[in-house]
């Protein structure tokens, strides 16, 4: 089947960067899970909220307006049964699409599945980014740290 953005998502893509906006429509055209751009540019008071929710952890937003201008970031989040989910299943069949549009366009992305490792060295299937994750996750906790992990979250390599 394929997915088309909807308005609400190009809305949400206003503002970004064209080469991540360029990754963002190649790649509803070859996922098989249907997703939504649930944010991309955000305002100073936008990301505040965020950050005092949890939701982020800083004020250094890629999501927020860059030197360049543009927002630096997405957060593509699965469209199921007509509702949005945070499913890591459907979270991953979007990641391996992502990963295998970026390549195609030649864009470096970081995933915020994997935030230690350029995207571009993620294999790009759904096994392969299910694996990244969790070998990000054992690194991080074999360092006594532990692991924010943003599955739809993805941003310009600076």
């Amino acid at each position: 089947m394929a997915y088309a953005l909807g308005r609400a998502s190009l809305a949400e893509l206003a503002g970004v960067h064209p080469l991540l906006v360029g990754v963002v429509k190649r790649a509803i055209e070859i996922t098989r899970q249907d997703f939504t751009v649930h944010d991309g540019l955000r305002t100073e008071a936008e990301q505040r909220e965020y950050v005092l929710r949890g939701v982020s952890k800083t004020m250094a937003s890629k999501h927020m307006r860059q030197a360049d201008g543009f927002g630096h970031a997405v957060d593509l989040v699965p469209y199921i049964n007509g509702k949005l989910r945070w499913e890591w299943p459907a979270i991953y069949v979007i990641a391996a699409a992502v990963r295998i549009a970026a390549q195609e366009q030649r864009v470096k992305l970081i995933w915020g599945g994997v935030w230690d490792r350029p995207f571009e060295t993620i294999e790009p299937t759904v096994a392969g980014c299910e694996r990244a994750v969790a070998d990000y996750v054992g690194r991080r906790r074999a360092a006594g740290k532990s692991a924010f992990i943003d599955g739809p979250h993805f941003e310009l390599l600076a």
